[in-house]
């Protein structure tokens, strides 16, 4: 004769487990609000898996085809330009992550100092706001702005000012595209970084500032004691879990670069995106290869980033 499954409650008293079948039975009605969610997760997310299979195989539009093993990751580590845009994607990514982190702490810090509470909502609402923008709108807007022509406000006032007698074309020189890159998603998403720090800033216990006071403490003083080091584990944890999304970098890239400055600002999904549109008989099966190398190493990132998780927060993120 079996045993009876058993539990322990959290009063310590032990009941009987009810067996698999009248637990789901008796649950019928979740599981079937969960079988849309399911399907829509299988079918969007893991039936287009399927399609690794092609990196092992040399397959264009025209043509059967044909499987090559790893010959289209041995031309991928070959090739100078993929190496290029795997540079670049680390960099532009880390840097902006750095950047935009510092900026949002500081911006944070900023507006948690203002007295003027009609001030700081209304500073809060319109640094917000670009973040709702679309990467097409902000591009239309900076190239408009950095413009040669008439349209270029940024090389008008320099040229007003004195500093420059020729119109600066900032998106087409290799020197200068990276820095305003990084202006404009510092512009972008600073804003909407300031949400988590801000609601950390809240959660501060008010009694610290009292006991600075009471001890003299500066304005700036209390920031460096008080303010900055109850947003650092803040600051690790969103810098940990934003490492992780680090390859995913497209649409930033895509709607401000050039063949000009591809050096400098091509990243792993452009290149991916070239080797697919750009060619008149691409080879749709090094396209995947390059993307299930992308793949494989934001995988790896999310685990690095898991076991850092642990080390700082006691938690991971997955």
């Amino acid at each position: 004769m079996s045993k009876k499954k058993t539990i322990v409650t959290a009063s310590g008293e032990m009941v009987r487990k009810k067996p698999l079948s009248l637990r789901i039975w008796n649950n019928r009605g979740y599981y079937l609000m969960f079988i849309p969610v399911l399907l829509f997760i299988l079918v969007v997310k893991y039936w287009p898996m399927l399609g690794v299979r092609w990196s092992f195989y040399n397959y264009k539009p025209i043509g059967t085809p044909k499987f090559v093993g790893f010959d289209n990751f041995e031309k991928m580590f070959r090739t100078g330009d993929f190496w290029t845009a795997f540079k670049n994607t680390l960099v532009l990514s880390v840097m902006k992550l750095l950047l935009t982190t510092f900026a949002s702490v500081i911006v944070s810090v900023f507006i948690n100092e203002m007295g003027n509470l009609f001030a700081k909502k209304s500073l809060q609402t319109i640094i917000y706001l670009p973040h709702f923008l679309s990467w097409a709108v902000v591009a239309s807007i900076f190239t408009m702005l950095l413009s040669t022509s008439v349209t270029g406000t940024v090389n008008g006032i320099l040229k007003d000012w004195g500093l420059i007698t020729e119109g600066i074309n900032f998106l087409s020189d290799k020197k200068l595209w990276r820095p305003v890159f990084y202006v404009i998603n510092i512009w972008k998403e600073t804003g909407w970084g300031t949400i988590i720090f801000l609601a950390t800033l809240a959660g501060i216990n008010p009694e610290l500032y009292e006991a600075a006071d009471i001890d003299g403490a500066t304005r700036l003083q209390k920031i460096r004691f008080v303010t900055m080091p109850a947003l650092s584990n803040t600051i690790i944890t969103v810098l940990i879990l934003n490492l992780a999304k680090v390859m995913n970098m497209f649409e930033s890239v895509f709607v401000l670069y050039s063949p000009v400055v591809y050096d400098k600002a091509d990243v792993i999904s452009t290149y991916i995106y070239r080797q697919t549109f750009g060619s008149a008989m691409p080879n749709y099966g090094y396209s995947t290869a390059v993307g299930l190398f992308k793949a494989l190493v934001g995988g790896a990132l999310v685990l690095i980033c898991n076991y850092l998780s642990k080390k700082t927060r006691g938690r991971g993120i997955v």
